[in-house]
């Protein structure tokens, strides 16, 4: 599983990279679902604070419950490709 997730990480960027590179349009959905993820993302962040500040409850036993979460989850891992797939972006158009 632990060599699944790396290669995940290196393969769908470059394959974002040259998706974009062919059509255009891949560019826009990639950045629409960047947007979209970061908006959930932080969404379920913050309303999970806010609940255990509410709720007077210990940090790190209760806050750890967000990582059950399958929306968290899969938005912050697109997040995350999507950040290496800009930083592929910005260093080919850099050099």
């Amino acid at each position: 599983m632990k060599i699944f997730l790396v290669l995940t990480s290196i393969v769908l960027p470059v394959m974002m990279f040259f998706l974009q590179k062919f059509r255009r349009r891949f560019s826009i959905v990639f950045n629409f679902g960047a947007v979209v993820s970061g908006i959930i993302f932080g969404d379920i962040a913050a309303v999970s604070v806010f609940e255990i500040i509410k709720d007077h409850t210990v940090f790190m036993t209760n806050i750890h419950s967000i990582f059950l979460n399958p929306f968290f989850l899969s938005t912050g891992g697109y997040l995350g490709i999507y950040i290496i797939y800009r930083l592929i972006m910005i260093t080919i158009d850099e050099a």
